[in-house]
């Protein structure tokens, strides 16, 4: 026992257990990890290595005698008729028999059908869903006259904690710092802390917001083996796991033709494993869904049903984050029908599943923890406790933020202070720890609608207010390097930064690094691939500025000296767009010697005769330029008139000069008087 665990049993003994004897029966048992630690949790309740392993061997034994495996059912069977009385551990689940007026109920590994008594169904109303483990005593009497089972339902009693004070958790809080408080939630989950770094222990504490907090909706998704749906399947009795992500409206929401309730109705967390396999073999499935997601009720018949659940969507991301940004988005893996931005902006929050580590022997605990069911019990209690306002007394939200933004980030503020400071004692500081990572959380949906939706999701520079000296703190999210692209003070000469289109439609940042030296007038330029746009339009800049140089300046020099250019492409999206006055610029640049003025991104494209082009989306492109790190911006004075689709907001974010000539575009670039 270490020091954090010498005080979590001290505190909780007879509610803990040691980690490591769960990890010794989980691989000969396929039960949930909540059914085996409270059988642990009845019979290992010492801190005496020798009375733990004696409660092992006695939970093994319970296990080998009573748990029912799907190819010893009728082994059991004949037991339970030749005893007369037999005690099981199996998953039940009900449903109402209309024909004869009472619940029937199933035993899956047993595979039989018996009655179940009204006051049971009316105690846990979860058998009706897709059941839950209990402890159950079935007796056998078979009646020759009466064809219905012969398997009677003496007793059940769910796999669950019969009590739990949430006041002795909530006061015991003040006895642990931060960190092991952390620490020992970890434990709880069966991680082992030590094994990961501070931020991805944050991560695994998220995956828990959807089991603290009511009506949450949650995505993750990341490299396979990173222990995504291990907290939904594993850890609580409370939350429900698709595999396959198939389901149906009845299922999920309401069966109308039945009139019983859904899963979202009678479960605290539905998480869906596979987002990529995610289908409703309803129509208007999605769409139902999506009522839920923003407002926690949906519309059956003529009725609005309201439900707590939270929604979870896990799913594996199959190539690096860097080339999906490149190249797509990071809800990529979900299905083509729900592929839709309205869906997506009822996202909470999004882990960077990319950011923990795939899981190794040594990132489970053999450490003091909860009993997972327990700790499920928390968390659930937990619900009935809004902390949505913790960050008001000392932080305000910034102006980017929409109402949904809003009610996400305080969301996830709420779930993560319940599951830190459960007794609301935090200090400024603590309370701005997890405001950061909810705005993070938030902003990362964001810049991805931003992706597949354009500029109605324009605004994803999400910020905070310290109330105590109105300081505005912008949050990033790690992922999208924006603003650090286009460095702040000058660049050297004849190096350009331009926004074009590239060959998978989209905009992205292209940088040309251009140099100068002795020679007889040749042009060299790498970097363009297989643009024959972009190629066409070199060679127009080239013309042009061979025509034109003495014009700009008499100091410039083409045919005594050679120029070579490097076109960068920042962000992948490969460069399919016209960029001869971006190039027209560099030339000048390098040959006057003169850098262009700090942070200047150049927008607008010209003609062989000097004719000058607007700039087609300019809001988009606008916005691409202030993602970059871009503050001055060279616009064409003919897209003066597209200004009005530009929201006020972002196009204030820049220095905006107007060119009406290539000529005058130089001048203005470099900061020619």
């Amino acid at each position: 026992m270490d020091q954090l665990d010498k005080k979590v049993y001290e505190l909780f003994s007879g509610r803990v257990v040691q980690k490591g004897a769960t990890k010794k029966i989980k691989n000969s048992a396929n039960v949930p990890t909540y059914v085996l630690e409270y059988l642990l949790g009845t019979y290992c309740t010492s801190d005496d290595d020798e009375e733990i392993k004696k409660g092992i061997t006695q939970v093994k034994k319970i296990l080998q005698d009573n748990y029912v495996r799907a190819d010893e059912a009728e082994l059991v069977k004949s037991k339970i008729r030749s005893t007369g009385s037999y005690t099981i551990i199996d998953r039940v689940s009900a449903r109402l028999d209309i024909k004869k007026n009472n619940y029937k109920g199933f035993m899956h590994a047993l595979g039989v059908e018996v009655t179940i008594p009204d006051h049971y169904i009316k105690d846990y109303e979860k058998l009706l869903s897709d059941g839950i483990w209990c402890i159950v005593t079935l007796s056998y009497f078979y009646n020759e006259d009466e064809p219905v089972s012969p398997f009677i339902l003496s007793e059940l009693t769910p796999i669950q904690m019969p009590n739990m004070d949430i006041h002795e958790v909530i006061d015991a809080r003040k006895e642990f710092t931060k960190d092991e408080w952390i620490d020992f939630l970890l434990r709880s989950t069966g991680m082992e802390p030590t094994q990961f770094e501070y931020r991805a222990k944050w991560h695994l504490l998220a995956r828990l917001i959807p089991l603290v907090e009511n009506n949450v909706n949650l995505c993750e998704l990341g490299p396979r083996g990173t222990g995504k749906s291990h907290i939904y399947k594993e850890i609580s009795p409370n939350s429900i796991l698709i595999s396959g992500g198939q389901t149906t409206v009845a299922n999920l929401f309401y069966n109308l033709s039945k009139r019983a309730p859904g899963l979202v109705s009678m479960w605290d967390t539905v998480a869906f494993d596979e987002v990529a396999g995610i289908e409703f073999k309803d129509k208007g499935g999605i769409q139902i869904m999506k009522d839920y997601m923003a407002s926690g009720s949906f519309a059956r018949g003529k009725e609005m049903i309201p439900a707590n659940a939270s929604m979870v969507f896990v799913g594996n991301i199959n190539q690096s984050v860097d080339s999906l940004l490149k190249t797509s988005h990071l809800f990529e893996p979900f299905p083509e029908a729900m592929i839709d931005s309205a869906f997506f902006d009822r996202m909470h929050i999004y882990i960077p599943g990319w950011e923990i580590p795939k899981m190794r022997p040594e990132y489970f605990t053999d450490n003091y923890g909860f009993i997972s069911d327990y700790v499920a019990e928390y968390l659930r209690e937990m619900r009935k406790f809004p902390m949505t306002d913790a960050f008001d007394k000392y932080f305000k939200l910034g102006h980017c933020l929409n109402q949904r933004d809003t009610i996400a980030v305080r969301k996830v503020v709420s779930g993560m202070t319940k599951l830190l400071y459960p007794d609301g004692n935090f200090t400024e500081k603590q309370i701005e720890e997890i405001l950061r990572y909810a705005l993070e959380s938030r902003r990362r949906v964001k810049e991805q609608l931003k992706r597949i939706g354009g500029m109605e999701f324009y605004d994803v520079q999400f910020s905070y207010i310290r109330i105590a000296n109105m300081e505005e703190v912008f949050v990033p999210v790690l992922e999208q390097g924006g603003g650090k692209l286009i460095p702040e003070g000058p660049g050297k000469p004849g190096h350009i930064f331009t926004i074009a289109h590239g060959s998978n439609g989209m905009m992205g940042l292209f940088k040309f690094e251009t140099q100068i030296t002795n020679g007889n007038g040749k042009f060299d330029v790498t970097g363009l691939s297989n643009s024959k746009e972009a190629k066409d339009s070199v060679k127009t800049a080239q013309s042009y500025f061979k025509a034109n140089a003495k014009q700009i300046s008499a100091t410039i020099s083409v045919d005594s000296k050679d120029y070579v250019m490097h076109v960068q492409d920042y962000q992948g999206v490969g460069l399919d767009s016209s960029i001869a006055l971006a190039t027209l610029i560099a030339y000048c640049s390098v040959a006057l010697n003169k850098s262009t003025l700090s942070q200047l991104c150049v927008l607008g494209s010209m003609s062989i005769g000097g004719t000058i082009m607007k700039v087609n989306e300019l809001a988009s492109t606008l916005q691409v330029c202030f993602d970059s790190g871009a503050k001055r911006v060279l616009l064409p004075m003919s897209s003066a008139a597209d200004i009005a689709t530009v929201p006020s907001d972002l196009f204030a974010k820049f220095q905006i000069s107007f060119y009406s000539s290539p000529e005058d575009a130089v001048v203005k670039a470099l900061g020619i008087e």
